[in-house]
């Protein structure tokens, strides 16, 4: 019985089917006489002149190029033959996912790096670099290959950035509502504000709260936002963000729509969030709420939680527990002392969210809620 692969069979005895493509990767059937062809044989059949050199790869097994020499042999009673063939005398090589690949051309593009590395339709190309941020390479870009640290490419999923006064975003998706964008950088949308786009050599453009910004267009910088009412010509600044929370935290604190600051003063760590909601029943409606993050949070555990101006009952009488005190920006916060109970702080479960609904639970009681 035959050992030789059926495609190798189905090929007839005296002219058998291979597959070359150019340096686009676009391939075409063409025909062979021999199953043991030469390097030479597979470039002529490819229509490179005999006076021209040529790079011959053949696609193996598990998807790697090899380099087929003009006297070498490529024995396809073992494979099917799919070869890359450019008239060229030098080879370029470069790391796809950190899988080595040998090219013959001095240029490459996007879509051709996708697919000779097989990256995922979802991902985008980015050409990895160390002294700079990763470039992300467009389809029909066209990258130098000769070009100094140019070597090492990789399929991920793409992010955009946007600066929202001071706060950058990454945006996992081209498009983003403005609102979303102030959401997102801890701004509170309907606080009312003129909001400007600045793309680089362009005039500022104002934007509205329900308009689209594409963060592909080329030079986009930053939404610039100004208050509607300006006292003594002084805008706010942008949040402060002196310390990283959990990435859970972020996003549970940008679902929120409050404007939040994270700041270190003297030797503790302030969490802030402002206009944080209170139930009715205070003689207040909304707060400044301070949660003190330990600097080895979420290891250690959060306690209890302060408040300016300090919360009193609109019915009169004392509430427990709130004898802590922190002074944040210069203004004394009150701490209410509020433990959990019979399930202690579990730092894998726990974050800003759980204390948060502690806090929520804790002004409710108060209120006879």
């Amino acid at each position: 019985m035959s050992n030789l692969p059926e495609a190798a069979l189905s090929r007839g005895d005296a002219r058998h089917n291979i597959e070359v493509a150019d340096e686009t990767l676009t391939f075409r059937s063409l025909t062979i006489s021999d199953l043991t062809p030469t390097g030479a044989q597979i470039a002529s059949v490819a229509g490179v002149k005999p006076n021209q050199e040529a790079t011959v790869l053949q696609f193996l097994p598990n998807g790697e190029l090899e380099d087929i020499r003009p006297d070498e042999v490529a024995d396809l009673r073992q494979s099917d033959g799919r070869f890359v063939v450019v008239a060229s005398d030098r080879i370029y090589r470069l790391l796809i996912d950190g899988e080595r690949f040998d090219w013959p051309c001095r240029v490459i593009s996007g879509a051709v790096i996708r697919k000779l590395g097989r990256i995922a339709p979802d991902l985008a190309v980015f050409l990895e670099r160390t002294d700079e941020p990763d470039r992300q390479i467009e389809p029909y870009e066209l990258v130098d290959l000769d070009a100094p640290g140019v070597e090492s490419f990789a399929g991920r999923k793409p992010t955009w950035k946007l600066n929202v006064q001071g706060v950058v975003l990454d945006v996992p998706v081209p498009t983003i509502v403005v609102r979303d964008a102030l959401v997102q950088a801890g701004f509170n949308p309907d606080q009312g504000w003129h909001i400007f786009l600045k793309v680089a050599g362009q005039p500022k453009r104002a934007v509205e709260l329900g308009d689209t910004v594409d963060l592909r267009t080329p030079g986009i910088e930053k939404l610039r936002l100004t208050p509607k009412e300006v006292n003594n010509g002084e805008i706010p600044p942008a949040p402060r963000r002196e310390f990283d929370l959990l990435e859970a935290d972020d996003r549970h604190l940008a679902a929120l729509a409050l404007r939040w600051e994270t700041l270190i003063q003297g030797e503790r760590r302030w969490l802030l969030v402002h206009d944080y909601p209170v139930p009715a029943g205070y003689t207040v409606k909304r707060i400044l709420l301070s949660l003190e993050v330990p600097p080895t949070y979420p290891g250690a555990q959060i306690y209890g939680f302060y408040a300016f101006p300090p919360l009193a009952l609109a019915a009169g009488g004392q509430i427990p527990s709130t004898q802590m005190r922190g002074v944040i920006d210069g203004q004394e916060f009150h701490g209410w002392s509020r433990n959990r109970g019979l399930t202690p702080w579990n730092a894998s479960l726990d974050n800003v969210a759980t204390q948060l609904a502690l806090v929520d639970a804790a002004l409710a009681k108060e209120v006879g809620e």
